[in-house]
């Protein structure tokens, strides 16, 4: 399993193989689709405003009395999928979440040589034991769909879809033909 830090580059992106396990550590910002609808039209006012990020697809819940952070489990990433090209475009460099991406987001992650990763679903409380610390940065309104900033620290993730357009898909496939 490798480690990796925060704050990402192209380098590192570029080195990491769909199927590969790794534990992050550093800063991530959740946002979910309410929080990218409304990133998307910032966008065209402040460019930089998510350039060389990662984004976790996730609302975490209220958080317990003595706790960093409720439960933080992953959201099913499709449902960001019309917003990511755009997003890719201006810089984001990586995404969290659960489940397969369209073809189109494969390609555009190739095409900016970005990364998306996979937390394990269904693992909320656990993950939120790795979350070390959690402030809000925009869109209150939203309640837990509003974006947060996360420091993590062994944050548990496979690479889903590398820097080259493989997914983990094709690994599996692969093997379950060989077989």
């Amino acid at each position: 399993m490798r480690r990796i830090l925060t704050p990402l580059n192209k380098e590192i992106i570029g080195k990491l193989k769909a199927g590969e396990e790794v534990l992050l550590t550093g800063t991530i910002y959740t946002a979910r689709d309410q929080a990218h609808k409304r990133l998307v039209k910032e966008i065209s006012k402040r460019k930089n405003l998510i350039k060389n990020q990662i984004i976790y697809y996730c609302g975490p819940t209220n958080t317990p009395r003595g706790k960093v952070i409720g439960s933080a489990g992953p959201t099913t990433s499709s449902r960001m999928d019309e917003f990511t090209p755009k997003l890719l475009s201006v810089g984001l460099i990586a995404m969290i979440g659960k489940g397969n991406r369209s073809k189109e987001v494969r390609q555009v992650i190739k095409k900016h040589k970005a990364i998306y990763f996979l937390a394990p679903a269904g693992c909320g409380a656990l993950l939120s034991k790795k979350i070390k610390a959690q402030k809000l940065i925009a869109y209150k309104d939203l309640g837990p769909e509003a974006i947060y900033e996360l420091k993590v620290k062994d944050f548990p993730l496979i690479v889903g879809i590398d820097s080259k357009g493989r997914s983990i898909d094709d690994i599996s496939y692969g093997a379950r033909r060989a077989t």
